[in-house]
């Protein structure tokens, strides 16, 4: 009996992590988000890869150059579906706990989403000029199993 439970929670697991997070790991500001991220999510939805892991995105067809466009977020049971750059970061909002009531208000008020996108492609373009690059890629405690 006990061991049906354990496969019962495993399977709920599997079911939760299925979304992946593609960041960029050489970038300060990238890696402190995930790492709240990480810290909220505790693995249950999300799994991580750095986009400078290109053999692993390989199998999803992501390139680093398609990476350059912002972070991506990838339904894993239907790789078709992602999201990218602010579009991915409102969709990983939504998916937090609580958070499809805030981003729907964002996406609801006048003018706030077209400034987010823009706001996000400046961050995104100047990322390592504001905020710096790691000498070293950060790898999630959440990664992309194989």
């Amino acid at each position: 009996m006990q061991s049906y439970v354990k496969i019962q929670k495993t399977d709920k697991a599997l079911k939760l992590m299925r979304y992946l997070v593609i960041y960029d790991g050489n970038c300060n500001l990238c890696v402190t988000l995930v790492q709240l991220l990480e810290s909220l999510d505790r693995g249950e939805r999300f799994r991580f890869a750095p986009m400078q892991d290109e053999k692993r995105l390989d199998r999803y067809d992501i390139t680093p150059q398609g990476c350059e466009l912002g972070m991506i977020l990838l339904d894993r049971d239907d790789p078709n579906q992602r999201w990218q750059g602010s579009d991915a970061a409102e969709e990983i909002g939504r998916l937090l706990p609580g958070g499809e009531m805030f981003v729907s208000a964002y996406r609801q008020l006048p003018g706030l989403k077209s400034t987010g996108d823009r706001l996000y492609e400046q961050v995104r373009d100047n990322r390592y000029d504001w905020f710096g690059k790691r000498q070293q890629t950060y790898r999630s405690k959440y990664p992309l199993l194989d």
